[in-house]
């Protein structure tokens, strides 16, 4: 059992709502266009959530929904953002390839300067694939993300970028099979059995602490979940996770997000993190750091 206490971290994140979210094609296996979508519960689990971020004292800019794009929603497929720089998506399927071109407009009216925001050369779906801790960038592949993305990340953030072979559809990106629990100490949680042997072995030796997860709770989507460095958010229906996240020391917090579960994303996924550029000391005359850091 943790003793020492966590210690939750501020931070921003960028949200678009379900205005119009629907099922009417299907790209993963949780897609089912037969089965109706219930608008006004959508909507109304997204604010749930968009209001639990706001009373645990973090940020939420809002990203307008766009007509004939109803996977908007899942905002954190649509850029990864590390130190106040920002790299586009660029989708695998053309059903939501404009979405990449929504969000890059929306970085440069709020401040992003175009040296900071890259369209990328390669098939990447933003946080789906990549997860970021104090020491790396984990990259998913094999369903969505193209393996060529990661060296392009690496080089446009300059950080390590490690990559992570996909091997069950189901968890077609990493944010599903995947998540930070703590980025600064680098503590994650994840389910072994999405990942390829070597996959796994990576993984547990760059992290051989790691809260292992269940099956049960994978296929819910439990990993689909935010954490501050204290309060995780996650689906509500990964029973199983909520005792040994607070025997680390966590504060669960379940979310019901069942409508949105039928386009294949939950907490994360509707959750896009905007992170600023690392603040450095002053230099002389007093500057500032260097990148946007706003709030609405």
């Amino acid at each position: 059992m943790r003793t020492t206490p966590r210690e939750p971290s501020p931070r921003r994140y960028l949200m678009c709502p379900p205005t119009h979210f629907e099922v009417t094609y299907s790209i993963n296996p949780w897609m089912d266009p037969t089965k109706p979508v219930d608008l006004p519960l959508a909507l109304a689990q997204w604010e749930d959530l968009r209001d639990r971020y706001r009373a645990l004292g973090h940020t939420v800019e809002l990203l307008d929904p766009v007509p004939g794009l109803p996977d908007m929603v899942y905002a954190a497929n649509g850029a990864t953002v590390v130190g106040g720089r920002v790299l586009g998506a660029r989708f695998a399927h053309p059903e939501r390839s404009a979405e990449a071109v929504a969000h890059l407009d929306w970085f440069r009216r709020n401040g992003y300067p175009d040296a900071d925001v890259r369209v990328p050369e390669h098939v990447n779906e933003g946080e789906g694939d990549f997860a970021v801790t104090a020491s790396w960038i984990l990259a998913g592949q094999g369903f969505r993300s193209s393996p060529l993305s990661h060296g392009e990340a690496q080089e446009f953030f300059g950080r390590p970028v490690i990559g992570l072979e996909l091997v069950d559809p189901r968890y077609y990106h990493l944010d599903t099979a995947l998540c930070v629990l703590d980025d600064a100490r680098d503590e994650i949680m994840y389910f072994p059995d999405a990942f390829s042997p070597g996959s796994r072995a990576v993984l547990k030796r760059l992290f051989p602490d790691a809260l292992l997860v269940p099956a049960p709770d994978a296929a819910v989507l439990g990993l689909n979940a935010v954490s501050d460095g204290r309060h995780v958010l996650l689906p509500q229906a990964a029973v199983g996770l909520f005792e040994p996240l607070r025997a680390l020391g966590f504060e669960p917090v379940g979310m019901d997000l069942g409508e949105l579960l039928k386009g294949g994303g939950s907490v994360k996924c509707c959750t896009q993190e905007l992170r600023a550029a690392q603040e450095q000391p002053a230099a002389q005359g007093g500057a500032s750091p260097v990148g946007p850091d706003r709030t609405a």
